[in-house]
């Protein structure tokens, strides 16, 4: 589904007009960076999986 690094599209646009979002953290808690703002957020599991929509750009695996 998603990965660390992936960026990715959430349901509604961050306040700065953009909806480009990277993933820089996986817990319980999720961290995600705003791609036009650089704005770092922190969202519970629950509430970014109730507001994630869809998987951009995959993260680059090294093998």
């Amino acid at each position: 589904m998603y990965e660390l690094l992936d960026i990715i599209e959430m349901k509604k646009p961050h306040a700065c007009g953009t909806n480009r979002w990277q993933i820089i953290r996986i817990g319980a808690d999720m961290k995600i960076k705003c791609q036009g703002c650089e704005r770092v957020v922190m969202l519970t599991r629950h509430d970014f999986d109730r507001r994630f929509k869809k998987v951009l750009v995959k993260a680059q695996q090294e093998n």
